[in-house]
């Protein structure tokens, strides 16, 4: 009996059209943070659990790897990487003899992760990160820089791919802490990553999240007031100030975040704002962060995120300061790809496909191939050789635009236009828009998308 291939949810699998797509974008991420100095590294699929555990919440996501054959009493000791940055932790502190500070890297790699698949969340998925570290200190001027590295990659995807475009939230944990330090809050931490859920539990359910910590009315009432700022300007100040909250660490973190908001602002205009409700729980943020949205698809949540960190990694000698984003690829493609949105001019590579008079002649025909791919003409030689219309609709179903007829010296077929020439394969090439596969941004469908939501 036959049996049925169950899927296997929250592992994303495209069909050739769908990883022309996702080939395309890769390609952007990787020319636009070359463009910009950035090296690329690649890092080992697992981590110890020991390294894996230090982010805390995420713990209970994090996949465990053992051999099959292991004791029973065996301890899974190893786990796939979750994030980038865990392992680029690491990286930097085995390889720093080796690196030249401060070190620019960009990395693009599958990451998995075991939480509850949905539409932008998945078990597995690409994730591109950039990060600029230094050894000792590292100017604060790489902070916006790192943001700004991204929206031009966001940009370009939105202008060579049709993605949506971006739009970066910032704010400053500097500013947090010190705000909350100065209405009286203890540990300022919790408080910021409850701030942090805040556009998931909404504010009546951050009020009782608070008010369960042991805060107070009037506190949680700052806390609130504090995460409702928002200005694509400077005079976000101005509101913060009016809060009556003054210190060192408020005016620090506001001069940081102003200048971020500034900088980005002016390569990126109407792209970036400061929205104070951006907190980012994890521990280790110690300045800007800020989280990016793609316009018309709150659905999707935050498709990059990221911030500045003072002591990410440390070998007790050294401290590795650093600013990096990260942005989760397939949560932006893989809804678009699913639904039609985006797809390629064709599925194969192949702009032409060799017809084969008979298998006798066959080595005719693979003469033929090889002339066409030393010019650097992506081709296939036909399976068969049955009637020369046969062929052709092989080559329709394939979407191969055009069929080659005879030797080295012989005819190519457009077989949409139905034009046939006479070419020699050592010199013809196909028109550009038809040498590879393209990507193709449906209107129709993208506007039925927005309407379903």
């Amino acid at each position: 009996m036959a049996t049925r291939v169950k899927p296997l949810s929250g592992f994303p699998e495209f069909l050739p059209a769908g990883r022309v797509v996702e080939q395309r974008a890769l390609d952007i991420l990787r020319q636009t943070f070359e463009l910009y100095g950035f090296a690329g590294i690649q890092t080992r699929a697992v981590e110890p659990l020991e390294q894996l555990a230090r982010k805390g919440e995420i713990t209970k996501e994090v996949y465990a790897v053992r051999r099959l054959h292991a004791a029973e009493d065996a301890r899974d000791e190893l786990g796939l990487h979750f994030d980038l940055t865990v392992p680029f932790a690491r990286y930097v502190l085995e390889n720093a003899a080796g690196l030249e500070f401060p070190f620019r890297r960009y990395q693009i790699q599958p990451v998995w992760r075991g939480e509850r698949p949905q539409e932008g969340r998945y078990r597995e998925f690409w994730q591109a990160d950039i990060d600029i570290v230094g050894q000792g200190q590292l100017a604060g001027h790489h902070d916006a820089e790192v943001a700004c590295v991204m929206l031009a990659a966001m940009m370009r995807l939105h202008d060579e791919l049709g993605l949506p475009l971006p739009l970066m939230r910032a704010s400053n944990r500097k500013l947090a802490q010190g705000f909350y330090a100065g209405i009286g809050v203890d540990d300022p931490l919790p408080v910021i990553q409850a701030v942090d859920k805040l556009d998931k539990i909404g504010a009546s359910g951050l009020r009782d999240v608070l008010a369960q910590m042991g805060l107070g009315d009037a506190q949680i009432q700052a806390v609130l007031a504090l995460a409702s700022v928002s200005s694509a300007g400077g005079d976000f100040a101005d509101q913060v100030r009016a809060l009556g909250v003054d210190n060192e660490q408020v005016r620090q973190g506001i001069d940081e975040l102003g200048g971020f908001v500034a900088r980005v602002g002016a390569d990126f205009p109407g792209r970036v704002v400061a929205d104070l409700r951006i907190a980012r729980g994890l521990d280790y943020y110690t300045g800007c962060v800020f989280e990016t949205e793609l316009a018309g698809q709150a659905g999707l949540g935050t498709v990059a995120a990221g911030g500045r960190y003072e002591s990410l990694a440390s070998d007790g000698r050294n401290t590795y300061p650093g600013v990096g984003i990260s942005l989760g690829l397939t949560r932006v493609l893989a809804p678009l790809i699913g639904r039609g949105v985006l797809t390629a001019s064709r599925p194969v590579p192949s702009a032409v496909l060799v017809a084969v008079d008979s298998e006798e002649t066959r080595g005719v025909a693979e003469d033929v191939a090889q002339a066409l791919r030393a010019g650097g003409v992506a081709c296939e030689v036909s399976p068969g050789a049955p009637a020369y219309g046969k062929q052709i609709k092989y080559a329709e179903r394939r979407g191969i635009p055009f069929v080659w007829f005879g030797g080295v010296a012989g005819q190519v077929k457009d077989i949409r236009s139905g034009e046939q020439v006479d070419a020699d394969a050592g010199t013809w090439r196909p028109p550009p828009e038809d040498a590879r596969p393209h990507v193709v941004y449906n209107v129709a469908t993208s506007e039925a998308s927005a309407r379903i939501g």
